[in-house]
């Protein structure tokens, strides 16, 4: 069993409502972003979070071609489903062979009706339109989410990946609920862009991806490691000199924390994120159940005033910090 001292966050203008630490699910089935998943570990991962108060469940339809969205499905039929939080996102098109990304309302629509199958559900708390296309009016994207919402097939309509003057356009007529996008402590820059002054504006949450940032702000990392030439991290920007170094040093500023509150470093960094106010809700990935049972534990992790300053500071360097990973880039 579990205790949560963190309270369940509404999203935007909907009735939706989940605790503020959720998870991603890019590996769970998705064997086209990551090497040898265990279909029957993944679902024992969404079961570990659920029993552990972990009631955001985050997928899309690329995360393995809807394999993600079926291993879900099926474990979904064992708990109640309205205490649950579905989420998931479409954009990508291969009606053509090739990958396209793709914001036709028909479209949309018809991804929709295919998400409830695979999920085994007759209607998702959050759609996200996952990527924009270069030529759909963003309007009348949301506007067919819009209509999906009416009949009850959506609660809640979110874009993700979305710059703020796309953003702007799809929230015409001020049907978006949740932005999702790229942020952590490593990657700050829609601190000064503008884009979260006006979610804050427009009552739109904010539902930031990859908070761990491929692990960096987990603690695992120091100056002895090496990585191949093969390995995504060697091109990744955070990884090489000096920004390596530097966040290592703002990662050593977190641990008197950690330690003072008998919590990991990823514990305290997700505390950060759920006690900031800019920010609704989390969504760190996870390969092994175990990683989701002490993810969850960070929702009884109670920073003071000084302790979220001093992180803040810790970190104040990244602000500037342009996001931009790969999306198969884990967590």
């Amino acid at each position: 069993m579990y205790a949560m001292r963190i309270k369940p966050v509404t999203f935007g203008k909907s009735e939706v409502v989940a605790n503020p630490l959720g998870l991603g699910t890019n590996a769970v089935g998705g064997h086209n972003l990551f090497h040898a998943l265990d279909d029957q570990a993944g679902k024992q991962l969404v079961d570990a979070a659920i029993a552990n108060g972990i009631n955001l469940l985050d997928t899309a339809y690329v995360y393995g071609l809807g394999h993600s969205e079926e291993l879900i499905g099926e474990v979904i039929q064992h708990h109640h489903r309205p205490d649950l939080v579905i989420a998931t996102k479409g954009a990508h098109d291969f009606s053509s062979g090739e990958e396209v990304i793709n914001n036709d309302p028909a479209f949309l629509t018809a991804q929709v009706e295919a998400s409830l199958r695979r999920l085994q559900t007759d209607y998702l708390d959050i759609y996200y339109i996952h990527f924009p296309d270069h030529d759909t009016p963003k309007a009348e994207a949301v506007g067919a989410l819009q209509r999906l919402k009416e009949q009850g097939k959506i609660r809640a309509i979110g874009v993700s990946n979305f710059s703020l003057a796309q953003i702007k356009a799809a929230n015409a007529d001020g049907y978006v609920d949740v932005v999702e996008d790229e942020f952590s402590l490593l990657h700050q820059d829609h601190l000064t862009d503008g884009l979260l002054d006006y979610l804050h504006d427009h009552q739109i949450s904010f539902v930031p991806y990859f908070p761990l940032a491929s692990g960096l702000l987990t603690g695992k990392y120091d100056h002895l490691v090496e990585f191949p030439a093969d390995d995504i991290r060697s091109q990744i920007a955070d990884f090489k000199e000096p920004r390596f170094s530097q966040i290592l040093a703002a990662v050593e500023q977190v641990r008197p924390i950690a330690a003072a509150h008998n919590a990991t470093v990823t514990q305290v960094i997700l505390a950060w994120y759920l006690q900031n106010p800019l920010i609704s809700a989390v969504i760190p990935g996870a390969k092994r159940a175990q990683q989701v049972e002490a993810n969850a534990q960070a929702m009884n992790v109670a920073l003071s005033d000084a302790e979220y300053q001093t992180i803040t500071a810790a970190f104040k360097s990244f602000q500037a910090t342009r996001a931009g990973k790969s999306l198969k880039d884990p967590d």
